[in-house]
């Protein structure tokens, strides 16, 4: 049986100043995100310059931070948020939804898709492979924060959290979620599009990866409490969020090698 670290969640303390790791951990995810853009940008085929990625990593940041607290609130959360409208600001308490996230960075893509005057789908695809590092730092800042832990298990590396309401051995799910979600799904998404493919595959490949971790990840996952299960004992809000996009991602890719094709 292992036992949560007990990380300070303040990463560095002056004054009334305080600085989260969960905060660092989303700074990581950009930076990596602007260093990586750069490094494809100089591809013939890419939509966008080297000089462009600070300002579309601005619009992607804006996305993110806004659609994922936003999509915690609606898809997780909007009890709290009535009774205490505040709560939706103090991001660093954690509580930021991928969901949501990922309908904000769309919305960012088409904003300055339209601003540069490149298509959704060209930037779409530029920008995929460039998420997982983020999600994955994410991910880390969630065990830090020792939330969003798993079910109780008997596996040797089961650990116990503090903050659990008991003293069980559970999955370290945010290490899984970080191994699957940003390890892995870097991996193949960086293979897949280190070469052109037909526009959409990209975007389409990445919906389904990331619908597949997610609802895979999601049966060893403790539910929220206010949540629990919504169906047969074992759905989740995050399994019936990700089904979706599984979907969406095989016609995306059906589309994109048909149109290829023809």
């Amino acid at each position: 049986m292992l036992q949560h670290p007990q990380i300070d969640p303040v990463a560095i303390g002056i004054g009334p100043l305080k600085i989260h790791w969960y905060g660092l951990t989303y700074l990581v995810g950009f930076l990596a995100g602007w260093w990586l853009g750069r490094l494809r940008s100089r591809k013939p085929w890419s939509p966008v310059t080297e000089e462009q990625m600070g300002d579309l990593l601005f619009y992607l940041a804006l996305g993110v931070i806004l659609g994922g607290r936003f999509g915690y609130v609606v898809f997780y959360n909007f009890d709290t948020f009535v009774s205490d409208p505040l709560w939706l600001l103090r991001i660093w308490e954690g509580g930021m939804a991928f969901h949501g996230g990922l309908l904000g960075v769309m919305f960012a893509m088409w904003w300055y898709g339209r601003k540069i005057g490149t298509g959704f789908w060209r930037l779409a695809d530029f920008v995929a492979p460039l998420v997982p590092v983020g999600l994955g730092a994410g991910r880390i800042g969630n065990f830090i924060n020792g939330e969003l832990w798993g079910k109780p298990t008997d596996l040797p590396w089961g650990m116990v959290f503090r903050q659990a309401p008991d003293a069980l051995a559970r999955h370290p799910s945010q290490l899984y979620q970080f191994a699957l979600e940003g390890v892995l799904f870097f991996i193949i998404l960086w293979w897949f599009s280190a070469r052109p493919r037909p526009r959409m595959a990209v975007s389409g490949l990445f919906l389904v990866c990331y619908g597949i971790f997610r609802f895979l990840v999601e049966f060893v996952r403790q539910p929220d409490a206010h949540l629990g299960y919504l169906a047969f004992d074992w759905l989740t809000m995050g399994q019936v969020l990700s089904f979706p996009m599984i979907l969406a991602g095989v016609v995306l890719m059906f589309i994109a090698y048909r149109r290829h094709a023809e």
